[in-house]
């Protein structure tokens, strides 16, 4: 006698939830990227702040050094800081959405398999603030 089949219902709230969970991984990946980019530029804009004003300096474009001035390279990594600190803050709501959903993703899958495997009843216009 073999195990009894879980029903298809439950099957795709259980891919929803992995699902969630790549979409987690994904988002907290780019984070990681994002914050040892931004360490980087702090660390360059910080060891380009110590250098005399008339000095020469030069910045990378593709496989090339550009030489340029050291105010410019000064706004340009302070402008690119700001901009990581911007994205940041958004993949850190985004995560916290994610989180939030996946509790209630394994909340309801939870209920779902107490409650004797029956499916959840179709929601109705007035269940649903959106229509």
């Amino acid at each position: 006698m073999s195990a009894p089949q879980m029903p298809p219902w439950l099957q795709e709230q259980i891919m929803k939830l992995q699902q969630s969970q790549q979409n987690l991984q994904s988002i907290m990946t780019q984070r990681q990227h994002l914050e040892m980019e931004k360490a980087e530029t702090e660390k360059a804009l910080e060891e380009l702040k110590k250098i005399a004003d008339d000095d020469s300096v030069f910045k990378q474009a593709g496989t090339v050094l550009i030489k340029s001035t050291k105010k410019i390279l000064i706004d340009e990594l302070e402008e690119k800081v700001e901009l990581a600190k911007t994205r940041s803050t958004v993949l850190e709501k985004q995560e916290v959405r994610v989180k939030d959903s996946l509790k209630e993703q394994e909340a309801k899958i939870t209920e779902m398999m107490k409650s004797g495997a029956t499916p959840p009843p179709p929601a109705t216009t007035e269940d649903n603030p959106r229509k």
